[in-house]
């Protein structure tokens, strides 16, 4: 692992300019791994030009702000995609354009890209790995109190507060040791899990409202008339996938949230494996949460199916 991370730190010191990517629809741990990374490297090579790219999420920018960058930027670019497993998720499509690309991530390597991989399911979150490649090599990195921060947030966001599975050992070695720099943990606690009457009103209609199959398969049908009638954005939305996770009989939830042209799908598990599932369906992910689009309500009803027979 240390021979990877070493190539990964090799790379980054031949290049003047640095582009970092990661995912569509960014969570946490999508943006903390990224913001996080550019600002240790900016920290560490104060002559390199740095950029982080992608949409924004209004909910998150206490994260951090993407840049605006012009096309021309990406000549002769370091191009570095965080948290992301397949090509078609990288937000931002201009990543074509730089002259190497690097994948950070910790989803299964369902589909391998760049020239450089540091794949690793092994760790809670991209930003832990983030956190170890600084860890790696503290004599030629410098993590500073507002990276800090970010890693921090990317890890909380993944980690469900150190609920998940996927919290080790190392998980809470690392947190500790951002925990030693000068950011307020219960600040980020408060903005991040923060909702607005709204959102409030609608996580009450999906309680009241979720439908459940034999096998265990809740799921629950956010149409562009209930985005509407509650004034939701559909990633505000999306994001209280987890509202259906402790209550009994729940096998597996999922999420179905109405786009203009497709349905994005956030499907989660409390121990069948439903990644396989999600890649039929134009998605994939973590073995216990992942992510589909289907193209129509019948569509959504077939994964629905599927995911029921996984459960049997």
């Amino acid at each position: 692992m240390k021979n990877i991370q070493a190539e990964v730190l090799n790379i980054i010191n031949e290049y003047s300019t640095i582009i970092i990517h990661r995912h569509i629809f960014p969570d946490p741990d999508a943006l903390g791994s990224q913001c996080g990374l550019k600002n240790i490297i900016k920290e560490s090579f104060p002559h390199k030009n740095v950029y982080v790219v992608g949409e924004e999420v209004e909910e998150l920018k206490f994260i951090c702000r993407m840049d605006d960058i012009p096309d021309h930027i990406y000549k002769d670019a370091l191009v570095i995609v965080c948290d992301t497993a397949n090509l078609l998720r990288i937000s931002d499509k201009r990543y074509t354009l730089g002259s190497y690309i690097i994948k950070i991530d910790h989803h299964p390597n369902c589909e391998p890209y760049g020239d450089l991989a540091w794949v690793d399911p092994s760790y809670s979150s991209t930003s832990e790995m983030i956190m170890d490649l600084f860890l790696s090599n503290k004599d030629t990195m410098t993590l500073n109190a507002e990276a800090a921060r970010m890693l921090y947030t990317g890890i909380v966001g993944d980690t469900g507060r150190f609920l998940y599975r996927g919290t080790t050992v190392q998980t809470m070695e690392y947190t500790a040791e951002l925990m030693k720099y000068d950011f307020d943990p219960q600040q980020i606690y408060s903005t991040l899990y923060r909702k607005k009457r709204n959102t409030a009103k609608l996580q009450g209609t999906l309680l009241l409202n979720y439908e459940q199959t034999s096998n265990g398969v809740a799921y629950f049908k956010i149409t562009q008339q209930i985005l509407n009638e509650f004034n939701v954005d559909r990633i505000t939305a999306s994001n209280l996938i987890n509202t259906l996770a402790d209550i009994e009989g729940n096998k597996v939830w999922a999420l179905f949230v109405e786009y203009p042209e497709y349905i994005r799908v956030r499907i989660s598990s409390a121990g069948t494996v439903i990644n396989h599932i999600a890649s039929r369906f134009n998605g994939g992910g973590h073995p216990l949460a992942s992510g589909a689009t289907v193209y129509s309500w019948q569509e959504a009803d077939d994964l629905i199916r599927a995911l029921e027979k996984t459960c049997h």
